[in-house]
């Protein structure tokens, strides 16, 4: 497996009872596979895997490799604090059909280098998918440094990394690490149009949520190295890059989706967008119709 291209790190519809709103859900899939994502990521940071049951998670799994049907990869978030049991979930989402493992760095522990390098190894050895690592040190309070990188970039169980540290000189370090087995994919939307122009394979992307295929033409167009028009497009993309960090992730990208048709709201801790931001989501949804349309405009004139 070689991740590559937009890969969208997909919220979860509940309905308004808070439960799983599973219509929603496929409808979202759907509509993603349609505007030409590459890749999906079901129950990450974004989808709220730590407000799902067991049960949930499954589901959510099982319906979108069913929907999918092979036509891109489906990764599940199978990240936990401790070694077993992300290895557990890791067998969980092999169960249910996932492609690969999006691993995040374990929260809260605060793991040493030689920790992690460990605890990838075990994963990628005992849990039955291969992984793709996750560094995003602003929700984990630990960082992956690139040196830990290039020691597990060869496993043949490991297939890449998401990087969420928007620095330029940590990505070209891990760009450095690239081959035909290790992908280097972008963790931020802000900063993904520097990283794919610098040799990153893709994007794992919040805001490609509310605008597919607006995001995959940023990714074709800077991994092309088609500067002028990518930096035209990173542009136009700039305000929704923004308005998805107005608050934490997911809550403004869920209000953008809630508007466009795709659930209904967010589990405890984690509370509505607040409505300062709500003339700002009006305008955000605004924009990715008129992306969305003139994407598919063009695509009508070539």
């Amino acid at each position: 497996m070689h991740p590559t291209g937009l890969i969208t790190a997909l919220a979860t519809p509940f309905d308004e009872a808070g439960a799983l709103d599973l219509d929603a859900w496929r409808r979202l899939l759907q509509w993603q596979l349609a505007r030409g994502v590459q890749g999906l990521v079901v129950a990450g940071s974004t989808g709220e895997a730590a407000m799902l049951e067991d049960a949930e998670y499954d589901a959510l799994l099982r319906l979108a490799v069913e929907t999918v049907a092979g036509r891109v990869p489906v990764l599940a978030g199978t990240g936990q604090s401790g070694t077993a049991r992300t290895i557990a979930q890791t067998r969980r989402a092999a169960a249910a059909g996932a492609d690969a493992a999006l691993v995040v760095v374990p929260s809260y522990v605060r793991p040493t280098q030689a920790g992690l390098l460990a605890h990838y190894r075990a994963v990628a050895e005992q849990g039955g998918l291969p992984v793709l690592l996750y560094n995003v040190p602003g929700r984990t309070g630990a960082d992956m440094l690139p040196d830990t990188v290039a020691e597990l970039a060869s496993h043949e169980r490991i297939v890449g990394i998401k990087e969420a540290v928007a620095d330029p000189s940590r990505m070209a370090a891990l760009v450095a690490l690239r081959g035909p087995g290790f992908s280097v994919l972008g963790g931020d939307d802000g900063s993904a149009f520097g990283a794919m122009l610098a040799g990153a394979d893709g994007l794992v992307s919040v805001g490609s949520n509310a605008a597919p295929a607006a995001y995959r033409r940023l990714c074709d167009l800077a991994r092309g190295g088609d500067t002028v028009a990518a930096r035209e497009w990173d542009a136009r993309l700039a305000p929704l890059h923004g308005f998805c960090g107005v608050e934490s992730n997911p809550i403004p990208v869920k209000a953008l989706l809630q508007r466009l048709g795709h659930g209904q709201g967010l589990r405890l801790p984690l509370l509505p967008l607040s409505a300062h931001f709500q003339g700002e989501a009006a305008a955000m949804v605004a924009l990715a119709r008129e992306l969305e349309s003139l994407i598919g405009r063009e695509a009508l004139a070539a």
